[in-house]
């Protein structure tokens, strides 16, 4: 099953649509079209069209009588289909998480001019991912990583044990970067709490963008 998120810039397009259908006929044939809809974040009359579009282009059977007795399931032609379009979808994600990277890159690269060396990452979750696969590709070092929520604490990220955010202190980096979205004005008044003036605490939203190569720096 697709994991669909609500987004501002990203609009669910009929491929994506018609995706999404097809994911779920294949991984649960006898599900109602109600069901399939709430799994699908379609309405039932969209899903009961695309299901009479799925029929006539012969990407799927259905038996039974009623809605509540129809199972549907994907003809061989379906499964060509779906795995064609999962393929087509992870080549955009790929060039999307790339695009974002090089974007991140980009910001971090700013560093330089306010002497960053060694940083500490704060957050260990999916942007966490993205930020130190963009930091990899730049002159900065990833010395440490923090979260607040006890779960995670302990736990290993990319080969460095999730640390309290009281640790900071102890790990002596340049500086902190918010690898959160949200919250971000909340978490950066806790760790300021933690280091005070002492190291430099940064945010995604407001890294600095310019980039400035290290042999220029004065």
């Amino acid at each position: 099953m697709l994991n669909s998120f609500e987004s501002k810039y990203l609009l669910p397009t009929k491929e994506y649509r018609c995706l999404s259908l097809l994911y779920a006929i294949h991984n649960e044939p006898k599900s109602s079209q109600k069901t399939i809809g709430e799994k699908t974040n379609l309405s039932s009359a969209m899903v009961n069209n695309y299901i009479k579009c799925f029929k006539s282009s012969g990407l799927i059977t259905v038996s039974g009588k009623t809605n509540r007795t129809q199972s549907y399931h994907l003809t061989e032609e379906g499964e060509r289909n779906l795995a064609q379009s999962v393929l087509s979808y992870s080549s955009e994600i790929v060039q999307l998480y790339a695009a974002v990277k090089c974007e991140i890159k980009g910001m971090l690269n700013g560093f330089y001019a306010e002497d960053v060396r060694t940083v500490v990452l704060f957050g260990a979750a999916d942007t966490a991912e993205v930020v130190y696969a963009a930091i990899k590709e730049t002159q900065l070092v990833v010395i440490g990583i923090v979260d607040s929520d006890i779960s995670k604490q302990g736990k290993v990220f990319n080969g460095l044990i999730i640390q309290k955010p009281d640790q900071i202190l102890t790990i002596k980096p340049d500086a902190v970067l918010i690898t959160s979205f949200a919250r971000q004005e909340e978490i950066f008044d806790q760790i300021k709490h933690v280091v005070g003036d002492s190291i430099h605490v940064k945010k995604l939203s407001d890294v600095n963008t310019v980039t400035v190569p290290y042999k220029d720096r004065g």
